[in-house]
């Protein structure tokens, strides 16, 4: 009985010792709290440009070393090359500094970004828009979307490019975003397929010039 008493009494000035020193939950303070886990709240760390001892010029912020490979590679676009961090339009789909989207495609247009577009087009939006771009893929008719958007209609026709891209990129009503999954130039080359499906669809003779028409009749 007396060890049992000793082991209460031990206990109940563990307790009061504890509380004494850690306080009630809730209570205000202004000793700093007692960190058990810090989970790196404060690290070693060198600020940008700033004087340091540990290299050899003195200054802690170093130039690359030799053959480092870069952690992104700029986009070439019409207006130059653009990296993934800047805000351009090539990154937003927007007129820069506004909230207006960009009418067309800012990369240049040729047979190699159209290739990419059509691969990518198969394979992340065929199934729901259809090969042809007119709603009817394979989702519409296993009933799994009974509504998908037709590509082909004038209202998306007449879409400013940077306005696709946002949809694209952020997703519409039952649409996911898929700008997670696909990289920038794959969601602009996507596009660039887009409106050569809109083209021959929505095409006409009337449209090409005297030789071209020449050349079809052959």
């Amino acid at each position: 009985m007396r060890y049992f008493l000793y082991f209460v009494l031990m206990l109940l000035v563990g307790a009061a010792a504890g509380v004494g020193i850690a306080g009630f939950q809730g209570r205000m303070s202004r000793k700093p709290p007692i960190e058990v886990f810090p989970d790196m709240d404060r690290q070693l760390k060198l600020r940008p440009a700033q004087p340091d001892s540990f290299f050899p010029n003195g200054i802690s912020s170093q130039l690359p070393p030799a053959s480092t490979i870069a952690r992104g590679e700029p986009l070439q676009t019409v207006n130059g090359p653009v990296y993934p961090f800047e805000d351009a339009p090539v990154n937003t789909g927007l007129v820069t500094g506004t909230t207006n989207f960009v009418e067309t495609n800012p990369l240049p247009f040729t047979g190699k970004l159209l290739a990419r577009g059509r691969e990518r087009f198969d394979i992340y939006c065929a199934p729901c828009h259809g090969a042809l771009g007119d709603g009817n893929g394979i989702t519409k008719k296993l009933g799994v979307m009974p509504t998908v958007a037709n590509l082909q209609d004038k209202r998306i026709v007449e879409m400013a490019d940077g306005e696709i891209f946002s949809t694209v990129t952020h997703g519409k009503s039952t649409m996911g975003a898929y700008g997670p999954i696909m990289p920038v130039a794959d969601r602009w080359a996507v596009i660039a397929y887009l409106r050569a499906l809109q083209l021959s669809h929505l095409g006409s003779v009337d449209d090409l010039s005297p030789d071209e028409r020449g050349n079809l009749k052959k």
